[in-house]
């Protein structure tokens, strides 16, 4: 494996859900995923400047709990699926578990960002949060 001289991902916040475990969080945020809370850390509060309720985000998290050795699955765990490469997946388990969701901001208050439906369990991290950005935006 090469090394990646520099690299460094850490969290600036952590998702507050009501979902307590993997087995219990939707696929998508579409099927069922509760809202949410975004606690952003202390350090990273700056960096929320232009964020305002009505907005669309993509939050990226770290999926703590994935499994990093998993090259391929069975999509949505049926078994009636092929074994598909995990690139070609939205599995939780894969070589860099970085979760990808977009979410609607509902409110935000001092550290808090409330979002509407996110299948992300508490206690997952946020490594990053970015603006949806649609071709009318330029």
């Amino acid at each position: 494996m090469d090394s990646l001289e520099g690299l460094e991902i850490f969290p600036v916040g952590y998702v507050r859900s009501t979902i307590k475990q993997r087995s219990g969080a939707p696929r998508q945020s579409w099927e069922g995923a509760p809202p949410a809370q975004l606690e952003i850390l202390s350090a990273f509060l700056e960096g929320l400047d232009g964020i305002e309720a009505g907005q669309e985000i993509w939050i990226l998290t770290w999926l703590h709990e994935g499994q990093r050795s998993t090259l391929k699955v069975r999509p949505r765990k049926d078994p009636c699926n092929p074994l598909t490469g995990v690139f070609a997946t939205r599995s939780p388990d894969r070589p860099n578990p970085i979760g990808l969701h977009r979410a609607k901001i509902l409110s935000v208050a001092e550290r808090w960002l409330a979002v509407d439906g996110l299948e992300a369990i508490d206690g997952t991290p946020i490594i990053d949060i970015k603006p949806v950005l649609e071709p009318k935006d330029f």
